[in-house]
């Protein structure tokens, strides 16, 4: 009877550590896709930065640093690889795209008429846009981050995370404006 118990709770502990494995792969993964989600709402932003370009090219004779920023900014938007989840190259577009706003309204200012090109009106709308998508997937990451911590350092989800799969903390993402320094998750 004894050994019939024991053999019982063996499985019933065997199983826990299979549910809790399984949890930690399953917030692993839901925090890769949501580093994958904030790439791809980066990379939305090259379709209107191309619409944009031809826009601002009439005024480029006068407003050159513009366009050369707009061009920058689409090739980073480009390299950023979802694969390799480098944040530091995130934050960097996200200051590249917080300059860049401030030359287009600079750009406005100087040419009235711009600002009348529904276009552009458009551009600058969908821009506007994608900023708030990428700020949400970014939120939506962090807080993908913290569930997978948070699971990853609790007792006895340390002891199977440590024996099974060995995954480490992953730092979330914070904007550079505020703090110096190079971040990339350690996927």
């Amino acid at each position: 009877m004894s050994f019939m118990l024991f053999i019982a709770v063996l499985l019933i502990l065997l199983a826990l550590a299979i549910w809790i494995r399984n949890n930690i792969v399953r917030y692993f993964n839901a925090t890769q896709r949501a580093w994958a989600d904030v790439a791809s709402y980066e990379r939305k932003k090259v379709q209107t930065l191309n619409e944009l370009e031809p826009v601002l090219a009439k005024y480029s004779q006068f407003e050159k640093g513009t366009l050369e920023r707009v061009t920058e900014l689409r090739s980073r938007i480009l390299s950023l690889n979802s694969n390799t989840q480098d944040v530091g190259q995130l934050q960097a577009i996200e200051s590249l795209t917080k300059e860049l706003i401030k030359s287009l309204n600079v750009v406005v200012e100087n040419y009235p008429e711009l600002k009348a090109d529904q276009l552009y009106i458009k551009m600058m709308n969908e821009i506007d846009q994608e900023n708030e998508d990428v700020a949400a997937a970014i939120m939506i990451f962090n807080r993908n981050v913290e569930l997978f911590n948070n699971h990853i350092e609790i007792f006895p989800n340390n002891w199977i995370n440590g024996m099974t799969l060995g995954k480490k903390p992953i730092r979330p993402f914070r904007d550079t404006s505020q703090q110096n320094f190079d971040y990339k998750p350690n996927f």
